[in-house]
């Protein structure tokens, strides 16, 4: 037997053919652009997703016996907000995750129906990047295209439409939306009364592993698989990842370093931390989880690389970083703004401390290290309620690098697995659709029987403490440059 799992990304939709036993038998990788349409904004087309996922789809099942396909599940990027008119075209390119332009509409949330509220309807509390600002934004910004809107689903769950017809969601990527209500898992009424939405416009909410429909007859036959190939609900990305990194039951732990950075923390019970500087999330598990997610992790150091340095080579440009817990130059990580713990659209990256000997070593390495003290941030939160991973998964594209591993097992002072597949979302969406078929009684066998660690980054007490005082200087920074970019939103 075959599964399908599909990590629709931000810059590209990655598909991972896996077998029964939880071998990867092939991977495809397709892009399709990100449009900045005004300094902040940051947009997809929909329609873009669909035509490289059917194109992946079909160069990734080349030469396996198709018939031996049983199911697709997704991990997909959360909160975007993806509007259909009652024709099912779409209104709107997409708004996605990392869209700083509601200001306004998360400020109304937070102050006028208050923090207090939200997090009683939903267990969270406005950002700027959640899909109910968006919703407000439409409303006030394009009334003639809210007044369009039969349907509003999350970008993974519009793969899901187009390939079953099913107008589904999950509740780990629904949670995200600030129109759940995580604890109970159902629609918020009083969320869906203020964003001025019904009930109907929502897709119907599953379980992670459930299955949502089967492959449309049309799209069967244009990948030439059987039309009973099962179509599994999914999870958001971050949770797709933490399935995929066996971080389920209670009190796992993953960090994920892809174009965003997440920590990652699974858990049997409910729980909210008194600020709301992480999110409660419900989990592709059954169970709950807290996660704090800073905007750009990996991708910080793609845009240093790419942009700046103008290089690919990125094992290079770390291999003459030696002086860890001695640098310093310090790089505050907010090139898209904040979400967790600042939750400050406002924010920008920036870098402090150079002097005439900083070298591009020094800058380089103070990149990797201000994403891990940015994840420390989320830590500490974590920390501040009773909860204290003594480890920790990784994955992501950032997982790869094993400086930037060790850089994180001493900022954080925890031990790092790494495991076997470092394909997060795409594999645990595989994991997903292997359960939705029956292969496995639950989403913890099959995490737990299917994961493999290989290895562990121990941190180091002299490093670690090393790490310590620089992570208490980098922590005055933000409160420091706040006052010059609030209110000049870019």
């Amino acid at each position: 037997m075959l599964f399908v799992g599909v990590d629709l990304g931000t810059s590209a939709v990655k598909l991972l053919l896996m077998d029964e036993n939880g071998k990867i038998k092939n991977i495809v990788s397709k892009e399709y652009p990100l449009y900045f349409p005004h300094p902040g904004w940051s947009e997809q087309k929909p329609e873009d997703w669909f035509a490289q996922s059917m194109e992946g789809l079909k160069e990734l099942l080349e030469g396996f016996d198709k018939d031996q396909v049983k199911g697709i599940s997704f991990g997909g990027q959360m909160h975007g907000l993806v509007a259909l008119d009652k024709e099912d075209k779409v209104i709107r390119p997409a708004i996605l995750w990392n869209d700083g332009r509601t200001a306004k509409q998360t400020d109304y949330l937070n102050q006028v129906i208050g923090k207090e509220k939200l997090s009683e309807y939903t267990a969270n509390i406005a950002f700027a990047g959640f899909t109910a600002p968006k919703i407000l934004w439409m409303k006030e910004n394009e009334p003639e295209n809210f007044a369009k809107i039969a349907k509003i689903m999350l970008p993974k769950d519009y793969l899901a439409y187009r390939l079953s017809g099913s107008f589904c969601t999950e509740y780990s990527d629904a949670s995200g939306m600030l129109l759940l209500d995580v604890e109970h898992k159902c629609w918020s009424a009083e969320m869906l009364e203020i964003c001025g939405i019904t009930e109907a416009q929502l897709p119907k909410l599953y379980e992670s592993w459930e299955v949502v429909g089967t492959l449309k007859a049309e799209i069967a036959a244009e990948l030439g698989v059987s039309e009973d190939v099962k179509v599994i609900a999914g999870a958001g990305d971050n949770a797709a990842a933490a399935v995929g990194t066996a971080t389920v039951g209670d009190g796992g732990c993953n960090i994920s370093l892809g174009t965003s950075g997440t920590l990652f923390i699974s858990s049997k019970k409910f729980g909210v931390d008194k600020n709301n500087a992480l999110h409660s999330f419900d989990h592709a598990d059954g169970n709950y989880h807290l996660m704090g997610c800073m905007l750009s992790a990996a991708s910080c150091n793609k845009w240093w690389m790419d942009e700046i340095l103008k290089t690919k080579d990125y094992p290079a440009e770390q291999a003459g970083i030696t002086r860890l817990g001695e640098n310093h130059v310090f790089y505050l990580p907010y090139l898209m703004g904040e979400r967790s713990p600042h939750n400050d659209p406002s924010a920008r990256a920036a870098f402090i401390g150079m002097s005439m000997d900083s070298t591009r070593e020094d800058m380089t390495q103070a990149v990797l290290e201000g994403v891990a003290f940015g994840l420390r941030d989320s830590l500490e939160v974590a920390r501040s309620i009773g909860v204290n991973p003594e480890r920790t998964k990784i994955c992501g594209g950032g997982a790869k690098s094993p400086l930037w591993r060790k850089i994180i097992a001493n900022v954080m002072n925890m031990k790092v697995d790494l495991i076997e597949s470092e394909e997060g979302p795409g594999y645990g969406a595989a994991i997903l659709a292997a359960v939705g078929c029956g292969v496995f009684d639950s989403v913890e066998e099959a995490a737990k029987k299917l994961v493999k660690v290989t290895g562990t980054e121990e941190p180091d007490s002299e490093l670690v403490q090393k790490y310590e005082e620089r992570y208490q200087e980098f922590k005055k920074l933000y409160p420091a440059l706040k006052g010059i970019y609030q209110g000049k939103q870019a």
